[in-house]
């Protein structure tokens, strides 16, 4: 079913602008994604959907992918411009529910897992979910501090990887203790006497990688809870490596039993 809207006064309007916000996702636990790339994501690996919000155009012409099962809304230009966090939106969005049951605890968790301790800038948290996507990771823990997967920022920037791996929200002191109950490693990033190069570790398929805050790093509470902390030498004379890089190269380097 489709139905027009064309006042950006609509109740389901502020509903939907609502749900760019951290009251509107915990308020209706459901958040809005935007653009056919993440759309189109969301649809292909069957993520609960509870509208398509579009201008005539744009669900025209993706209408043969569109699920029959999801309510349609045809939305005028000013209504896009209202819902939209780019300067040049394509006029395409949905509203994706908040499911607890994909929940993952760390005593089942198996594969690669990013642990993120205060990352604050989305295009990092963006470039590192992408990546652990790339590199064959199980999922991303958001930990305390770090900006959540629900802001439009990040969720612009992970452009549909969340829909691959598993995102959780939690505590990453209970996830290291957990781990290492079960004789996995956690490893920290840090450059430290004590830290070793990352080149030395093996790769092994159950374990944690920890990224710090842009500026502050890892906190140290955490770092001193990890199997080892691992450092990436610098050859150059650059202080150090965008936090994004870096997990990549850790990431792409622990996980690389499944790259072969």
């Amino acid at each position: 079913m489709r139905e027009k809207i064309t006042s950006t006064q609509n109740a389901r309007v502020k509903r939907w602008q609502h749900l760019t916000t951290k009251k509107g996702h915990q308020k209706y636990q459901a958040y809005l994604i935007e653009g056919w790339h993440t759309v189109g994501d969301a649809i292909q690996a069957g993520r609960p959907l509870t509208a398509i919000i579009g201008t005539d155009e744009q669900l025209t012409n993706h209408g043969a992918v569109l699920p029959d099962s999801v309510d349609q809304f045809e939305v005028s230009a000013d209504i896009v411009k209202k819902l939209s966090d780019t300067v040049t939106p394509q006029g395409i969005f949905a509203v994706v529910t908040i499911s607890e049951t994909a929940t993952v605890t760390p005593e089942k968790a198996t594969g690669g897992w990013l642990l993120l301790d205060h990352v604050a800038d989305p295009g990092n948290i963006g470039t590192m979910v992408r990546t652990a996507d790339a590199a064959g990771f199980s999922g991303v823990v958001f930990g305390h501090g770090t900006s959540s997967q629900y802001n439009p920022k990040v969720i612009r920037a992970m452009q549909g990887s969340q829909f691959h791996i598993s995102l959780v929200a939690g505590d990453l002191g209970d996830w290291i203790a957990r781990f290492k109950e079960r004789e996995l490693a956690v490893y920290g990033s840090a450059l430290n006497p004590a830290a070793k190069d990352y080149r030395t570790v093996s790769p092994t398929t159950t374990f944690a990688i920890i990224m710090g805050n842009e500026g502050q790093g890892m906190t140290a509470d955490l770092l001193a809870e990890t199997t080892a902390n691992l450092y990436i030498p610098i050859k150059g004379q650059a202080e150090s490596l965008n936090v994004g890089v870096a997990a990549g190269v850790l990431m792409f380097q622990l996980n690389s039993h499944l790259l072969d």
